[in-house]
């Protein structure tokens, strides 16, 4: 998979939990797990694209790291 193709899917992964996030209850439990699914579900592209300007290899790891518990926490909560 190339950089753009990536790109492509952590987009298309953000559009989802938005729209997902939409589908909760409109109550203090939906509002309270839109939010945190919101965050860590679009920070996944956010942390990729940080990565892909990352200094270093190592960097570049440690980004992607994070994104991926981001990634975790998402489907957790979805």
């Amino acid at each position: 998979m190339d950089r753009d193709e990536m790109r492509a899917r952590v987009k298309a992964f953000a559009v989802q939990i938005i729209r997902l996030s939409e589908l909760l209850p409109q109550n203090n439990v939906g509002w309270v797990l839109g939010k945190q699914i919101i965050k860590s579900g679009t920070s996944v592209g956010a942390n990729y694209h940080e990565a892909l300007r990352s200094s270093s290899q190592s960097h570049f790891i440690s980004i992607i790291e994070i994104a991926l518990r981001e990634a975790s926490e998402t489907k957790i909560l979805a």
